[in-house]
């Protein structure tokens, strides 16, 4: 017999057990969810705020995602979902610029939560009902190589198209 402990653990990155073992995350609602996204992707931009609004009438705004897409983000001229799995959380989209590119989008959307992502850009809703209230947040990003060289020069530059967007969502709720 040995004292050596011999209980069961998470493989290493190469382990016999294959990839590691990811800790599960919990006791994050989804705007927090959104700015650990925010804060580990760089180049992005991040706004939350909190909304008097209750949390029904607020995310029946933000989901309606073919309307609120063009709305929010003026470099998409018309974004229309193209197909939706059975239970309606995973989607995917098509987004047209003005200038007439055009993005595949593959999404994760659920009560509060809203993950978009394409080949070049990272986006994302999210709202949590708050008080009498409702905390709404904004989350977009290019993805482009080597952006994260130039991370803290663009954030600058980045940051107030979050709070544009922001404000162009929380106007939409004011009659």
């Amino acid at each position: 017999m040995t004292d050596r402990d011999t209980s069961p653990r998470p493989a290493g990155p190469a382990g016999p057990a294959g990839p590691a073992a990811w800790p599960a995350v919990t006791g994050l609602d989804p705007v927090r969810k959104l700015r650990v996204v925010a804060r580990s992707t760089p180049g992005s931009s991040f706004a939350e705020h909190l909304l008097p609004d209750p949390f029904e009438r607020v995310w029946e705004l933000a989901s309606d995602l073919e309307r609120q897409m063009p709305l929010l983000i003026s470099d998409i001229s018309a974004f229309t979902v193209t197909s939706a799995s059975a239970d309606g959380e995973r989607l995917e989209a098509r987004a047209r610029s003005p200038l007439g590119m055009r993005a595949r989008f593959d999404i994760t959307l659920r009560p509060g939560w809203c993950l978009m992502q394409s080949r070049f850009v990272l986006g994302g809703l999210a709202a949590v009902p708050e008080g009498d209230g409702t905390r709404f947040a904004f989350f977009g990003a290019l993805r482009l190589p080597g952006l994260r060289l130039l991370d803290r020069a663009l954030h600058p530059l980045v940051d107030p198209l979050g709070a544009k967007a922001l404000k162009r969502f929380t106007d939409q709720l004011r009659p």
